[in-house]
């Protein structure tokens, strides 16, 4: 059995940053992962660019079922933090909408990264953990030396601090899993009941059925739940919508609520058409309709509202129709893609269970959580790798 002070469980963004404090700090550390290569999400992230962090980063660009927790590390370890690190090793980077900010080359360059600066630390992939167990120290060392026992298909291993740095189940193909959560609940800690996050929302058949042939149309479009909106691109798809403001809001969606889109965001469509039947009243309604929207799309909404004449001859009432399946079309649906396609896991271990300044569980001494992990899920745009950032960072000051 071989003896480190520091074990961390999963090699992606959380994991190796945290290895990168912990070789600063001089702690003999090991990190597995069952995995063959590291960083397989960051790998993948981006386009294979690295989503790697965002230039407006807040608070309130994360939920929680504790909202405050996430403060504390995320001011300690923020985007520059980051940005620093990467000028230092010369990659370069742009920035895109929304304060988003991408490698112009590969994301393997921030794995090379993370693995140049944790040089020296021992990284186990392709080994799989069979048990994670309280050790009792032996005779001839101070009680409490070594705390924590691990288990694999390559071996044991003790530890004194052990990390879980293992994420949600979102994309079940790159090898994510629950595990994690069951670590939590072996120790005594709650979990947030899990459910993905950033991903496509489906319909049912009847709506399908509506929607056919509207596959491929992508549009800004404003989408609300409740006090929780987005405005960004929509793209309608062979099973529903998806495109980045209906990521955004998946986050937020529970079974069975029903989502406000407005297609036309910032375009009074009732006064628009109120205007356009005084200038041009023998155009048609869907033409007009095309001046604002992709043509399919617009002869689709016209036909909806029993619209299809010309502005003349359409009551205002019928406009009025119109005007509010377009600037609030409302509709349920039937379910999400899963975490087949989730980019994110929502939930994860309850972060009431833990110290928000070292990710340590409150209950149980030299056992930490980190990353997707926890209940803290970040917005689409580089929120949720910021996010992985700095709880690896808090956790590798202190483990």
């Amino acid at each position: 059995m071989q003896d480190f002070e520091v074990i961390i469980i999963g090699a992606g963004a959380a994991g190796l940053m945290c290895a990168v404090e912990a070789h600063k700090r001089g702690r003999r550390t090991l990190v597995l992962d069952h995995g063959a290569k590291v960083g397989q999400k960051i790998r993948i992230s981006g386009g294979g660019r690295a989503n790697f962090t965002n230039l407006h980063l807040s608070p309130a660009d994360f939920l929680s079922e504790n909202p405050r927790f996430c403060v504390s590390a995320l001011k300690r370890f923020t985007p520059r933090d980051f940005i620093a690190l990467v000028e230092k090793h010369h990659i370069a980077y742009h920035q895109r909408d929304h304060g988003q900010l991408f490698c112009d080359g590969s994301a393997q360059q921030i794995i090379d990264m993370l693995l140049a600066e944790a040089r020296g630390i021992q990284v186990q992939t392709g080994t799989t953990v069979t048990r994670v167990s309280s050790c009792e120290p032996p005779k001839d060392l101070p009680c409490g030396e070594y705390r924590f026992s691990v288990e694999t298909d390559h071996g044991a291993f003790r530890a004194q601090s052990l990390v879980i740095a293992t994420g949600g189940p979102s994309i079940p193909k790159m090898g994510s899993s629950g595990f994690g959560y069951a670590i939590a609940r072996q120790f005594g800690l709650k979990v947030i009941e899990p459910r993905p996050g950033l991903v496509p929302l489906i319909f049912d058949a009847d709506t399908l059925g509506k929607l056919d042939g509207l596959a491929g149309i992508s549009l800004d479009a404003t989408v609300k739940i409740g006090k929780v909106s987005f405005t960004e691109a929509l793209l309608f798809t062979h099973r529903g919508l998806s495109g980045p403001v209906v990521l955004q809001i998946s986050s937020y969606w529970r079974q069975g609520d029903t989502l406000t889109v407005n297609l036309l965001p910032g375009t009074d469509l009732f006064e628009y058409l109120r205007e356009a039947r005084k200038c041009q009243p023998r155009k048609e309604v869907r033409t007009i309709l095309a001046n604002l929207l992709p043509r399919r799309l617009a002869q689709r909404l016209a036909a909806w509202a029993d619209c299809d004449g010309r502005l003349a001859e359409t009551s205002e009432k019928a406009l009025r129709r119109l005007a509010d399946h377009i600037n609030a079309w409302r509709i349920t649906p039937s379910g999400s893609e899963g975490m087949r396609t989730a980019e994110v896991t929502v939930g994860g271990v309850d972060t009431r269970d833990l110290s928000s300044k070292t990710m340590q569980a409150t209950s149980v001494p030299g056992l930490y959580f980190i990353g997707e992990t926890v209940d803290v899920t970040g917005h689409l745009g580089g929120f949720n790798f910021q996010w992985a950032w700095a709880s690896g960072h808090a956790c590798g000051q202190v483990v």
